[in-house]
């Protein structure tokens, strides 16, 4: 994608601190981090959605993911880390090509996500997971 800021990481174009490369992904410190050592796996081809992207690559980015977070709590010392990834603007995606997050975390380093926790009305939650077990198994045929 010509103006993708990072398709053109992955051309050269614009410099990164590459901590990870294969055929499938790569992966870089985010210029703007959360905490420090925050890192971004990114699939080599553009899709903005990762519901674009293909199993393989999606599995990549995922199993990569883990292994830069066991890094990330070994060399920085982390107590723990995240795996985030957002999927459209609405989900807080910014930059749109498929992307995930790997955020070294501390016990005391004052990232909040601001997680709220709603209710189901009564019978709502079997009505949905019905519904999206339908859906999924209609996208597997």
């Amino acid at each position: 994608m010509e103006n993708c800021i990072f398709c053109k990481i992955i051309a050269g174009e614009i410099p990164s601190a590459k901590v990870y490369e294969d055929e499938l992904v790569y992966a870089f410190l985010d210029i703007s981090p959360i905490n420090k050592g925050h890192v971004l796996v990114i699939p080599k081809e553009h899709h903005e959605s990762v519901a674009a992207v293909d199993e393989a690559t999606v599995g990549r980015m995922m199993k990569i993911g883990s292994r830069i977070g066991i890094a990330l709590k070994r060399e920085l010392e982390a107590d723990a880390y995240n795996l985030h990834l957002a999927d459209g603007t609405a989900a807080g995606q910014v930059v749109m090509h498929a992307h995930l997050h790997i955020v070294p975390r501390w016990i005391e380093d004052g990232f909040h996500w601001n997680w709220r926790q709603l209710s189901y009305a009564d019978g709502e939650m079997a009505e949905i997971s019905e519904k999206l077990a339908q859906r999924i198994a209609k996208k597997a045929e």
